[in-house]
């Protein structure tokens, strides 16, 4: 397996408005999504929320840098609702080195408040995988990390690899896509799990102007499969 390593920017990300859906792997409506985008000089901010239709809530901002490579400075998560088993509020900071987490097991739980030091490595992209496959050279494989709060802040390495190249359709419109299966490296993570990581592939359209086009998988660790489309 190659060792992670920062992205290096292809595509610079800049202003964008769009409102994808959240479904079912069965294409049942789950949620209504909204993703906004601010770019100011070469730090970009983005932010991706998604509201159920059973109330519950995910909300996940990230910034970032796109000098040379992607680098995150900040990142903040927040899901909660019957829509998901746990309960998180979760933040890191770069230029602090520190992190605060407020995490309910269940609804019947007592909230854990924790916080400490964590230092954000280069390769970490949380928040926008999406972005790293649009700047994958075609055919190009790459091994980059994530955190996923268990409820502390762990690593997890990925490899994010092409799979195949897929007809969709967008409306009427025929486009021809690149399929990324995403996986993640576990380690000794793999041995506490009684059941196999769901599959997770995103098919991304390349080009002079490469775009998202659709996800499928967990939107939490060991979630559900759900899907992420256009609207």
């Amino acid at each position: 397996m190659a060792h992670a390593a920062p992205v290096p920017v292809r595509f610079t990300e800049g202003v964008a408005h769009g409102f994808p859906v959240l479904r079912s792997a069965q294409g049942e409506r789950l949620a209504s999504g909204e993703l906004t985008q601010v770019a100011r000089g070469d730090v970009v901010e983005s932010r991706l929320v998604f509201r159920f239709q059973d109330g519950s809530l995910y909300d996940e901002t990230v910034v970032f840098s796109q000098r040379d490579v992607f680098k995150i400075d900040k990142y903040r998560l927040v899901q909660r609702g019957p829509s998901f088993p746990e309960s998180v509020e979760a933040s890191i900071d770069r230029a602090t080195g520190n992190y605060g987490v407020r995490y309910r097991a269940d609804q019947d739980s007592a909230e854990e408040v924790l916080s400490g030091r964590f230092t954000l490595p280069d390769d970490v992209y949380s928040g926008m995988l999406g972005v790293a496959l649009k700047n994958l050279s075609p055919g190009e494989s790459a091994t980059v990390q994530i955190v996923v709060f268990t409820p502390q802040p762990r690593l997890v390495k990925v490899l994010l690899a092409p799979h195949s190249v897929d007809q969709l359709t967008i409306g009427e419109r025929p486009i021809t896509t690149t399929r990324y299966t995403i996986k993640p490296q576990l380690g000794m993570l793999a041995s506490l799990l009684v059941v196999e990581v769901p599959p997770v592939q995103c098919w991304v359209l390349k080009g002079d102007a490469p775009a998202f086009v659709k996800f499928e998988g967990p939107l939490y660790f060991m979630g559900p499969t759900w899907r992420i489309e256009l609207n």
